[in-house]
């Protein structure tokens, strides 16, 4: 899948930080750049900046909106480095962990750790930490001989009242999207700590051709999913704009600008594809336009956007 044809997007929420954050990650990972920035007047957040970027050739966007939302573990992003990606060197696994350290002193930089990187019984190098934005990061040495992955695969994990619910959850998004497949599954056996056996301590699957991973945790964290971290649906038409809010939308008094909130908390932006189009080359009066009519509404509509875009 290439970064043109992403379907679901990872949007990432900050107070002023979104161009130096991705200039940063930009930084660290292989085929990374930033794209654009769009500057959206007139707000509730005052004018807001939104930054296209793509780091190991997959999209995201990150916004400078105000402090209203923090990152916290609930959604992490994990780094797959595999050996396969240096089987042209001489020595593929130990310069898969050479990158791995690589890219986890870069992310430490004003970082806290949440997990030592070193050797675990599920990988023989491993790590997880917080950046100096608060995003986290999983970082590990893939098994070679296991199905490829993408490079970066954002991990839900399921605390608290969503605990045990990652089975379900699985279920109900492959459900709704189209291109999608399972992919591995691992539960937890017998006497692993403060967790509940048959519980799920490590799953994957693809929705859109994008890869998400997935676990439980009965660990006491203080922390739940927000729209921090959010995934944008690029909708082709208003057929599937009402399609997936029909689908994921659970919390109603969270409808608002195209986001919603799933059944689990999750929260996702339901976006018309020719919006980006509108925003990105659009003259101001245009941009200004658009705006206000996309301020005013729950779910999007195509026609009302097109309507305040084509207006003299």
């Amino acid at each position: 899948m290439s970064a043109g044809n992403q379907k679901i997007i990872p949007h990432l929420w900050y107070d002023k930080e979104a161009e130096e954050a991705s200039e940063f990650y930009a930084s660290i990972f292989p085929g990374s750049k930033v794209i654009d920035t769009t500057i959206i007047p007139d707000t509730p957040s005052g004018q807001t900046k939104v930054v296209a970027f793509e780091l190991w050739g997959q999209r995201f966007t990150a916004v400078s909106a105000g402090a209203f939302f923090k990152f916290n573990p609930s959604i992490s992003f994990m780094i797959n480095i595999d050996p396969l990606f240096f089987e042209n060197t001489s020595s593929p696994e130990k310069d898969a962990i050479n990158k791995l350290d690589e890219i986890w002193d870069a992310l430490s930089q004003g970082g806290s750790v949440l997990m030592p990187i070193g050797k675990y019984p599920f990988s023989e190098r491993y790590g997880w930490i917080q950046d100096k934005y608060g995003l986290s990061w999983q970082l590990i040495l893939t098994i070679p001989e296991g199905d490829p992955r993408p490079a970066i695969v954002p991990n839900m994990l399921f605390v608290g009242d969503n605990c045990g619910k990652a089975e379900e959850a699985i279920d109900h998004y492959l459900s709704i999207f189209k291109n999608s497949q399972m992919g591995c599954l691992f539960r937890y056996g017998p006497g692993q700590e403060t967790e509940k056996e048959e519980d799920i301590m490590f799953a994957d699957f693809m929705l859109e051709n994008y890869w998400f991973a997935i676990m439980d945790s009965a660990s006491d964290y203080k922390f739940s999913f927000n729209e921090a971290v959010s995934f944008m649906i690029n909708c082709g038409d208003q057929e599937e704009i009402d399609y997936y809010w029909k689908k994921l939308s659970a919390v109603p008094e969270a409808e608002q600008c195209g986001w919603i909130k799933d059944r689990y908390g999750v929260s996702w932006q339901i976006l018309p594809s020719v919006l980006d189009e509108m925003l990105r080359s659009g003259t101001r009066e245009q941009i200004e336009r658009v705006s206000r009519a996309f301020l005013q509404m729950k779910k999007f509509d195509i026609s009302s956007l097109q309507k305040a875009y084509e207006e003299e």
